[in-house]
């Protein structure tokens, strides 16, 4: 048995830290179901990019998963390769795990069937580039990338290569987000009117994109599988106090945007508002659709998540009266969310079928989208369509 590899590499130019804003665990691990268990001989050999924060929790899921076996992991951060058995509890050493620097050097590995890619949005595309090239699947972390042409480059090379290109918008495997669907496609609401939503915080404040990128891509997710369609016209507007000045490239040249306000217009007319600060002591994650019978709310930081409210208006002549309304707590399964992204890849990798929930078109749908914004955003605030 041969011992852990370690490999320090000054070849590597690619920042495998994940910054990312993080989606916050909305159930404790101990209320995720056992995994069904799998025998050694058809777990899926895996290498891992990144292990800063979100890269972190893919880690954990993949090392308990009984359908996986994490093969190597890379990371810029010699320290964090380092600590790596200490923060999870993991003997690396007795399943010859490569540990490494240099993305390259995990990517030597013989047994790796899929990569999971969970750096900086600038690197992503010569990671899944490479790996796809290599014969190999991708979990990408969101955003796939951050230029359209990039985007969908990807999804074309991947139906190429007949190899599964699947992207992490852990919003649409959380359970609460499928039972909103459900109450949807029911006609609970009535007509669809509007949507609204808040994701606020204070810190962590991203280098490499602004708030735009780093946040509006889970709303803009949420609303587009509730809605079952995709914006065709946005507007963007904010301010940038931190970073006003940047020395990233195109679109983030002209600093960094701290708050922004979101317009989405859909094909039906229905439009949707979303407010954006990394730099709000007010924490809010809601986001909530309202129609002529009721609104529905998915609220984070709520005791009770996912709750609708019903309730229309009667008219008397001239006048309007409120009528039949109550309140009602949704409940939904218990499951982890980045849990069930685990899961979902492995099943796309065994099957070598497309992703039905976040494939990789989709992703390049929604950086389509956020291309779109950035436009408006830097032209202050003009209509854009989405093309």
């Amino acid at each position: 048995m041969e011992n852990v590899i370690v490999a320090e590499t000054s070849t590597s130019f690619l920042a495998l830290s994940e910054t990312n804003e993080t989606l916050s665990p909305s159930l404790p691990h101990s209320l995720t179901p056992p995994l069904p268990q799998s025998s050694a001989s058809s777990r899926i050999g895996l290498a891992l990019f990144g292990v800063g924060r979100w890269g972190s929790h893919l880690l954990r899921n993949f090392l308990r998963h009984p359908q996986a076996r994490v093969v190597a992991v890379a990371d810029i951060s010699l320290e964090r390769i380092n600590g790596l058995s200490q923060r999870f509890d993991f003997d690396f050493d007795s399943d010859d795990v490569i540990l490494t620097t240099g993305w390259q050097e995990a990517l030597r590995s013989p047994n790796i069937e899929a990569v999971v890619i969970a750096t900086p949005a600038a690197t992503h595309y010569t990671l899944i580039q490479e790996a796809l090239r290599r014969g190999l699947h991708i979990l990408a972390e969101k955003p796939l990338t951050l230029d359209v042409a990039e985007s969908f480059e990807l999804c074309h090379l991947a139906a190429q290569q007949q190899r599964q290109l699947v992207i992490d918008h852990t919003y649409l495997f959380h359970p609460a987000i499928r039972r909103g669907k459900e109450v949807i496609q029911q006609g609970t609401l009535g007509a669809l009117r509007y949507g609204y939503a808040a994701r606020t915080h204070l810190g962590p404040i991203r280098q490499d994109v602004d708030a735009l990128w780093d946040l509006a891509i889970h709303d803009i997710a949420i609303f587009n599988h509730w809605l079952s369609e995709s914006p065709v016209q946005v507007q963007a507007q904010g301010a940038a106090w931190l970073q006003s000045e940047s020395e990233n490239p195109y679109p983030f040249d002209r600093g960094l945007s701290d708050l922004v306000w979101v317009k989405l217009v859909y094909p039906s007319g229905f439009q949707a508002f979303i407010h954006l600060c990394w730099s709000n002591p007010d924490k809010q994650r809601r986001l909530s659709i309202a129609g002529s019978q009721g609104t529905l709310i998915f609220d984070e930081m709520a005791s009770a998540p996912l709750t609708l409210l019903q309730g229309r208006l009667e008219q008397t002549d001239r006048y309007f009266s409120p009528a039949e309304q109550h309140q009602q707590i949704l409940n939904f399964e218990a499951i982890e969310p980045l849990q069930q992204v685990c899961s979902h890849f492995l099943t796309c990798v065994q099957q070598n079928t497309s992703s039905w929930i976040s494939p990789g078109r989709l992703g390049a749908e929604l950086v389509q989208i956020l291309t779109a914004l950035t436009l408006s955003l830097r032209q202050g605030g003009r209509t854009v369509d989405v093309a």
